[in-house]
């Protein structure tokens, strides 16, 4: 079944649960804008009490992407497994329907509890904390951009207190 609604604030999508078969024709990314158009305005720490709780539930291991800012505003995809791929392709792990993004735009690997973004030769680039990128190791709190989607990333408060006592 396709799930189209906007996701509702407390929603949680588990990356790669969109499932189903589209045929979406024409293969094309557009661009939109140049590099000077994607300043970097940090979003802060205006978290709503449910991603607070959402992201307090963590188990270890795993990590959370808000969208703060495009299409999506409001979803969050849990990252639980070692590959997760994130485009405009309808297979993706997190499926991103606009055409700033790319068919297979960027992955994000886990190895342990840390997290890397790879760029897959996107046409728009990917971007960690406005800076654009190839490969990124993501810190908690740090603001991807992919597209016209804006996204934070946070870590397990498990695997912080973790690293921090070790």
């Amino acid at each position: 079944m396709e799930d189209n609604r906007r996701p509702e604030e407390g929603d949680i999508r588990r990356a790669g649960a969109e499932g189903g078969e589209f045929d979406r024709g024409t293969d094309t990314t557009q661009t939109f804008g140049h590099d000077s158009d994607l300043s970097f305005v940090p979003f802060g720490s205006e978290l709503a009490e449910a991603e607070l709780e959402a992201i307090e539930a963590l188990p270890t291991g795993a990590a959370l992407l808000l969208v703060r800012s495009g299409p999506t505003a409001g979803a969050r995809y849990l990252l639980d497994t070692d590959v997760t791929t994130v485009g405009r392709h309808p297979e993706a792990d997190i499926f991103f329907d606009d055409v700033t993004v790319s068919r297979r735009h960027a992955e994000i690997t886990r190895s342990g509890s840390s997290f890397e973004l790879v760029d897959q030769r996107s046409l728009n680039g990917t971007y960690v904390n406005g800076e654009r990128v190839d490969r990124a190791v993501l810190t908690n709190g740090a603001e991807v951009r992919v597209g016209k989607f804006r996204l934070n990333f946070f870590v397990s408060p498990a695997d912080l207190a973790q690293a921090a006592e070790g």
